[in-house]
């Protein structure tokens, strides 16, 4: 290499070293490795080379690295001794020789690919650094400047010659920054990855909110009142669950603040983004009441067998329970962990008056009734023959009007309809050809065993190849969970991929 560009690489180590913190050392490291590259290139990739910059004055030496042996097998690689006396007297066997190369013109570009290598260095050494410096940031608020804008994702200056990228998706819908704003966001995610940001960024996480609010509540940040959950729709509504430890501290007007001023300054960071805060219950019946905020709720129902709960509103909160487009229900659903059904108070007495008549009709027609006896036995919960029939007789003497041979008679009459009806499945059952492990597995009435079957569910492959919709179609959603039909089906199709694996094995 020509003297001017020894002297010119070693002024731009000199220069970067002071402008951005990196150690000449690295720079001049990151120069050999690029020699040596070169070197190869000259005299071979299979060769062992090696290059060394004099940091003083640029000067650089290239040499052949090789392993002294008593046998050569690989003559890139190693030398036997006497040769290598011959370089170096004083080498032995297993020892590294070297031998030195004539040195590389690189000619004219020389001084350009120092630039190259050494921006490439820095490169590296500034994520390395950045990385260092907000691995433990994750969970925190940065802010900064937008830098750039890239199909969509926001480049933000963070400051120290750190980048951060808030990618389109955790943006909140309908924002809109220049190159130069001001942005507030959560650190999502930190990595160290070759090339690009390493800190990730979001406004749409639920946390975001949190560490907000944090910021903005004392109380909060002192451990007084703690945030027990958040359910988001970024940028259009928010719910958020507040306790206290204190019983004197009221969690949900000190979050929102004298006149709402509290809450008014987080709602004006996410864009107009409207925040529910309600006051979280260990009593899930109240924190559901409270999550519908703000409906009112008149009456509520639990299926805990399919984790939904029914809420009942008066006549003119239905649109106000659901929300615009579903999202009041949908909010309350998310941060409650329960499916929340809305029905209006009249929607429900007609549900009810349909019930009772249905139910009624059963009992007269399965039970051979007076009209009046079924309404008594619908009128006091029972709407089904297996609950008659395994009713407790006090609890049924109790009923006005009722006496023990009465009590006697009916439960006689529900359990002997049960066991004929149960013959019959069983009779069908057979005559179907369904086979024993299909019946084991679905746990569900025997009438609704006898639907499938006579659709064609008869072994476990029939259900593995049945849809939800399907499935649904034949057995009411009072009787199994969607969740537990999608469990079911999976489990019929794990079961048939593993007998065709043994198939496959035999």
């Amino acid at each position: 290499m020509e003297n001017v560009a020894k002297a010119e690489i070693l002024q731009i180590v000199d220069a970067v070293s002071r402008e951005r913190g990196v150690s000449k050392a690295s720079l001049i490291d990151a120069m050999e490795q690029a020699v040596q590259i070169a070197g190869r290139k000259k005299y071979g990739l299979e060769q062992d080379i090696r290059a060394h910059i004099d940091p003083n004055t640029g000067k650089i030496t290239l040499s052949r690295a090789r392993q002294v042996v008593e046998k050569v097998e690989n003559t890139f690689q190693q030398i036997i001794l006497e040769d290598a006396m011959l370089i170096d007297p004083e080498t032995e066997l297993g020892a590294e020789v070297l031998e030195l190369l004539p040195p590389i013109d690189l000619g004219r570009v020389a001084a350009q690919t120092a630039k190259q290598v050494i921006v490439q260095k820095v490169g590296e050494v500034e994520r390395a650094r950045q990385y260092e410096d907000y691995k433990d940031r994750k969970g925190d608020i940065l802010n900064g400047t937008v830098k750039r804008v890239e199909f969509g994702n926001i480049i933000v200056d963070v400051g120290g010659r750190a980048e951060a990228m808030l990618r389109r998706n955790q943006q909140i819908r309908g924002e809109m920054f220049q190159v130069g704003d001001r942005i507030k966001a959560y650190v999502q995610d930190v990595r160290l990855e070759p090339k690009g940001p390493q800190i990730f960024l979001s406004r749409a996480h639920d946390e975001f909110l949190r560490k907000l609010f944090e910021m903005e509540v004392p109380e909060i940040y002192d451990g007084v009142i703690e945030i027990k959950a958040i359910a988001r729709e970024p940028g259009s509504k928010a719910k958020m669950a507040v306790t206290a430890t204190d019983v004197s501290i009221d969690p949900v007007g000190s979050c929102v603040g004298v006149r709402g001023s509290r809450v008014r300054s987080i709602t004006n960071e996410l864009s107009g983004e409207k925040i529910d805060v309600i006051n979280w219950d260990s009593n899930v019946a109240q924190f559901v009441i409270n999550a519908m905020t703000p409906a009112e709720i008149t009456k509520i129902v639990f299926d805990e067998s399919r984790n939904r709960v029914e809420t009942i509103v008066p006549d003119d909160q239905l649109s106000m329970a659901i929300g615009r487009r579903g999202q009041n229900v949908r909010l309350a659903t998310k941060i409650t962990g329960w499916g929340i059904d809305v029905m209006t108070e009249e929607q429900e007495s007609k549900r009810r008056s349909e019930e009772f008549a249905n139910t009624t009709e059963l009992f007269v027609e399965k039970l051979v009734l007076d009209e009046v006896v079924a309404q008594l036995l619908s009128s006091e919960g029972y709407n089904s023959l297996d609950q008659i029939a395994s009713a407790d007789d006090s609890a049924l003497a109790a009923i006005e009007g009722f006496n023990e041979e009465l009590v006697e008679e009916l439960k006689n009459r529900a359990i002997t309809y049960i066991e004929q009806q149960n013959e019959k499945i069983i009779e069908g059952l057979e005559n179907l050809g369904v086979e024993q492990e299909i019946l084991d597995t679905l746990d569900l009435p025997a009438e609704y065993i006898l639907k499938l079957a006579e659709y064609g569910v008869k072994t476990i492959e029939d259900l593995g190849e049945v849809t939800v919709s399907e499935f649904r179609s034949i057995v009411p959603e009072n009787v199994i969970s969607r969740e537990n039909i999608e469990a079911l089906i999976n489990f019929a199709k794990e079961q048939g991929e593993s007998e065709d694996e043994n198939e496959t094995k035999e």
